[in-house]
């Protein structure tokens, strides 16, 4: 008979094999196998410039004084960015119910997959949150500025083990909030937790204590040792707190997937009543009920409301703790903005699933139909990415005229430029996804970590354009810059328009999304 030290070895083994077979499972339902490889070598190649790319430039020689201010700045501020991942690890494994999942719950009802699989499967998909990428491309590019030549290796793998620890730590947090939010009255506890916790970060912020008390952490000590000889030491502990992580959330893991997801079935089985609307003063009837619905299904979705609020808060607040200039928050709105479409914009007819095919029977237009979805899309993003830019906004104050107007355009431009991609695919590879879960992703895990490598692409090369326009005399500059980008955009969100409005495409985007 086997020892209870047997049987928990024994159980990790098997956990991890499983894990090994979901993810080769899902590696090979991948419709467009060329665009996924495609998506992770953008991927892969943006982690290398990131890292390699601000090492080349010799702040010396250049003798600004303003890019000295901001690189002694970045080097202050580099533990508070330690900490920033954390926080953002937290928030993305809370907003997604413990972390997403590698076989949806539907599909995985008839199949043994046990609680510790699912905690591990949750730390693999981890990266394919495009914020989490962001933070990690972050966290390397300031090392690389502020760091020597001959100890770069040495700090960029310390960075790569607080990733890992801060993910796995995160994981486990992720796990116990949801146990906790799966309780009788759960929900509660946690929202209100929540914005407990904003409203101190607030009031510390307010009263100049934020930046002391986040400096005073250890993350501080991590930021020093990991540019000097003892880089190894804070590595090889931050490995062990790594593995200790993913070993403990495997606890609150099993404990929350064996209550029910109170939330979630709290909103299948509700009645949701038809409530009198006024006729609208201006525009069609038609559009406002479609808007209407459409702002419906986003919003009681548990998912996709947990996801607009990590992201609208979780950079914003980044940046009021590692202190990001306005040069820094340029890439802000574009990021954000695609993380709001990777939620369910790559795939915006998901959110009917089923009733796609009830709402196909309703008497309005087609044009209508693709117009108030894509304004839907747009207002999540424009939300999610106001919000950042308003919080940086409150942390460094308003910026010059030339630095604003540039954030400004550069805003408008990644929110069509964004806009215009998910549209396109959502009418080129619709996806029957059940979003039901806020562990779902709207496509499947190769496809999305195809989307995150394109838009990050997208939005990065956008924001950068627009920071180096940004420090030109000239005030119309942002503006005449951001018109063929506008016009580029604009022309293919119409054509995409014109494919939705051909009945033939729209008959194979309906009967794919309602096959769930």
């Amino acid at each position: 008979m086997r020892s209870s030290t047997e049987v928990r070895r024994s159980g990790w083994l098997d956990a991890v094999r499983d894990t090994g077979h979901l993810v080769a499972f899902r590696a090979r339902t991948v419709r467009r196998r060329g665009a996924a490889l495609l998506g992770l070598v953008v991927v892969l190649a943006l982690t290398a410039g990131f890292a390699l790319g601000p090492a080349t430039v010799d702040v010396d020689a250049v003798g600004s004084p303003a890019l000295d201010r901001a690189v002694g700045s970045l080097q202050g501020n580099l533990g508070a960015a330690f900490v920033g991942f954390l926080l953002l690890a937290i928030s993305a494994a809370m907003g997604s119910g413990g972390g997403r999942e590698l076989m949806s719950r539907s599909e995985s009802a008839i199949h043994p997959i046990s609680p510790v699989t699912e905690h591990l499967g949750a730390l693999v998909l981890a990266p394919l949150n495009l914020a989490w990428l962001v933070q990690l491309w972050g966290l390397l590019a300031v090392t690389a500025l502020v760091t020597g030549p001959g100890r770069l290796l040495g700090a960029h793998l310390v960075v790569l083990a607080w990733v890992l620890a801060a993910t796995a730590v995160g994981q486990a947090v992720g796990w116990a909030v949801e146990g906790v939010r799966r309780t009788t009255h759960g929900v509660v506890v946690v929202r209100v937790a929540s914005g407990l916790v904003v409203a101190v970060l607030a009031v510390l912020h307010l009263a100049g204590l934020l930046v002391p008390l986040v400096r005073s952490l250890p993350t501080t000590w991590l930021a020093d040792t990991m540019q000097t000889a003892r880089w190894p030491l804070a590595a090889a502990v931050l490995l062990v707190l790594a593995v200790g992580a993913v070993l403990l959330g495997a606890l609150p893991a099993r404990w929350a997937l064996g209550q029910p997801p109170r939330e979630e079935l709290r909103v299948q089985s509700g009645v949701h009543e038809a409530r009198h609307v006024p006729e609208p003063r201006w525009g069609s009837p038609d559009r406002a009920l479609l808007r209407r619905l459409d702002r419906g299904s986003v919003w009681r979705s548990v998912g996709m409301r947990r996801g607009l609020l990590v992201l609208g808060l979780g950079p914003g607040l980044i940046a009021l703790v590692a202190g990001l200039e306005w040069s820094s928050v340029m890439l802000l709105p574009g990021l954000t903005a695609s993380g709001a479409a990777l939620l369910f914009g790559v795939n915006a007819w998901c959110l009917d699933g089923k009733g796609m095919v009830w709402r196909e029977t309703l008497p309005v237009s087609d044009a209508d139909v693709f117009d108030v979805r894509a304004l839907v899309v747009a207002e999540c993003m424009a939300v999610v990415s106001g919000v950042t830019v308003v919080l940086a906004l409150l942390r460094n104050g308003p910026p010059p005229l030339v630095t604003g107007v540039a954030v400004l355009a550069c805003w408008l431009v990644v929110l069509v430029q964004v806009l215009a991609i998910v549209m396109t695919w959502s009418i080129r590879s619709p996806y029957s996804v059940d979003l039901s879960s806020p562990r779902a992703t709207p496509a499947p895990h190769g496809a999305m970590a195809a989307y995150a490598g394109k838009l990050s692409l997208v939005t990065t090369l956008t924001g950068m354009l627009f920071t180096g326009v940004a420090v030109m005399p000239w005030a119309w500059l942002p503006l005449a810059v951001a018109v063929p980008f506008l016009a580029w955009s604009t022309r293919k969100l119409l054509r995409a328009r014109r494919r939705w409005l051909t009945p033939a495409e729209r008959a194979r985007v309906v009967l794919t999304v309602a096959a769930v």
